[in-house]
């Protein structure tokens, strides 16, 4: 199995010049790559004789049309950028994929520069990277932690991203399953919080207010240079230094929440064996501007693909809800299911009056939390 670990590096002044020419190289490949396919691709569109485009034939084209300044660079960067190209355009092409857009070009002035590499190897807790042909001077990076995952190092991915360098290591490891509870639990999903067999997890804690504040102020002071003062704002130097601070915001709320969705799932597949959740389609969620954004931060999906990855490694089973159980509106002491104006909405009920956290059912007369009803009825799947 694959399991990643990111790191924080700390390049000499050296060693940096060599990292971002690494990353202009990355940049370079893919567009240039890019181009030719789509050349190849127009080209096959109009004579189905013509040669089908693929990662082979364009790796084969930017090798053979190599320049000189090209040998004093990692072979691997360009070839690990055609093969990342490759599965854009496979992904763009599947139809089982078709909110996958179309591979576009890489711009120089995007926040994050990065490359690829399959020759990097860890050594005396320090990164060492090949080094390529006609370099006088080569070091080894100094990392911010030692690595405390075993295995076999497959992959590292170095970026650049508001002048600092960070890398992911992708190892190849054997996972040993944990050790059977015999308990089952459910998770019902929710805006703001998590509900399942033995309580609560809030994925918007109180402490998110603030940074999410100071995200809102510094997004109308950019929007109010941009209107005062037009393309010219984005050139200045406070516009810069305010966006870096809106980004550094936008990380700090991700690794809260990322922190809080990764222990929460970590307890669930050491406590439990068995784990139901609902099979949720986010897209076609029709709500309100307002509810859309508690929904996006909510974190829905990531929580789904953080579960299904770690139930896998460690021997547990997921099972996934239809999209259209009626964990919401079934009762879960006499199995009574509400329909028409006895439904349940994010408002509650107006016509009984009941609130939007209260379950009431019209059949038996019980009366329960809405979200703990709702755990009840997913865990009669398992």
């Amino acid at each position: 199995m694959i399991k990643s670990q990111k790191v924080r590096l700390y390049p000499n002044r050296h060693m940096k010049e060599n990292l971002d020419k690494l990353c202009d190289y990355r940049r370079f490949c893919w567009n240039h790559g890019l181009a030719i396919w789509n050349d190849m691709y127009d080209l096959y569109t109009i004579d189905s004789t013509s040669p089908r485009p693929s990662a082979y034939a364009v790796r084969n084209e930017l090798v053979a049309n190599k320049a000189d300044w090209q040998y004093n660079l990692s072979a691997r960067t360009l070839q690990l950028a055609i093969a990342d190209l490759g599965k854009a355009w496979k992904n763009f092409l599947t139809k089982a994929k078709p909110d996958w857009g179309k591979p576009t070009f890489k711009s120089k002035r995007a926040p994050r520069q990065g490359f690829k590499t399959d020759r990097a190897k860890v050594v005396n807790g320090k990164l060492r990277l090949d080094r390529p042909c006609g370099a006088k001077y080569w070091y080894d990076i100094r990392i911010s932690k030692n690595i405390d995952l075993f295995g076999t190092l497959r992959i590292t991915n170095i970026y650049r991203e508001d002048d600092k360098y960070w890398a992911n290591f992708f190892f190849d490891v054997n996972l040993k399953s944990k050790i059977k509870t015999g308990n089952n639990s459910a998770v019902d999903v929710n805006v703001g919080h998590f509900n399942y067999t033995n309580g609560i997890i809030r994925t918007l804690p109180k402490q998110l207010d603030d940074l999410y504040q100071q995200i809102r102020f510094y997004q109308k002071k950019l929007a109010h240079k941009r209107i005062v003062n037009g393309r010219k704002a984005t050139k200045s130097n406070s516009y810069r230094a305010m966006k870096i601070k809106l980004r550094n915001n936008y990380h700090k709320v991700a690794y809260i929440q990322h922190d809080l969705v990764h222990k929460f799932t970590t307890k669930l597949v050491t406590d439990y064996d068995k784990i139901v959740i609902e099979d949720l389609s986010v897209k076609d969620m029709k709500m309100s501007h307002v509810a859309s954004k508690g929904l996006h931060r909510s974190m829905f999906g990531y929580f789904r693909q953080l579960l299904s990855y770690k139930c896998r490694w460690y021997g547990k089973e997921l099972i996934l809800a239809d999209k259209y159980y009626p964990s919401t509106q079934r009762c879960s002491k006499c199995q009574h299911i509400k329909t028409g104006n006895d439904k349940l909405t994010l408002q509650g009920n107006t016509n009984h009056k009941t609130r939007h956290n209260e379950y009431v059912c019209y059949n038996c007369g019980l009366v329960l939390d809405r979200d703990k009803n709702a755990v009840a009825n997913l865990l009669d799947l398992i």
